[in-house]
């Protein structure tokens, strides 16, 4: 049973702006300032569906720019989990987050398809532990 705020909490789009995410030196041909104003403008105008929180560094940095969808509380009691985005870097792969997130985020809508081609893993799963059992 979740309790208080966590009960109505709305998805969130968490957004890496560490190291290299939204940083112009690694992707200089991407406007990294538009997509976090682009961003925060539809969070504001979602009466409440969906919000935007930023990080200093979500660790995947060969993959950059990362962005998590977290589910909103009704989507986490319907089985949504974190969902991680790589290569976020133009304004279809921004609209289609957007999109995907008014509509409810993991548990609630489903994914775009061609979304989901950019979904990687978390940092520190599926990797091989050689020699660890």
């Amino acid at each position: 049973m979740t309790v208080g705020a966590a009960a109505r909490r709305p998805c969130t789009l968490v957004v890496c702006r560490g190291c290299c995410c939204g940083v112009a030196r690694k992707h200089p041909g991407f406007d990294h300032a538009w997509q976090l104003d682009r961003l925060r403008a539809a969070a504001a105008a979602s009466d409440g569906a969906f919000e935007i929180r930023t990080t200093d560094c979500l660790g995947p940095c060969d993959q950059a720019n990362v962005i998590v969808v977290q589910p909103s509380a009704a989507g986490r009691r319907a089985g949504g989990r974190a969902t991680w985005i790589g290569f976020a870097l133009d304004d279809d792969c921004t609209e289609e987050i957007l999109t995907w997130a008014a509509a409810g985020g993991p548990g609630v809508a489903a994914p775009p398809a061609t979304l989901e081609l950019q979904f990687i893993r978390p940092p520190g799963r599926g990797r091989a532990t050689r020699g660890r059992r």
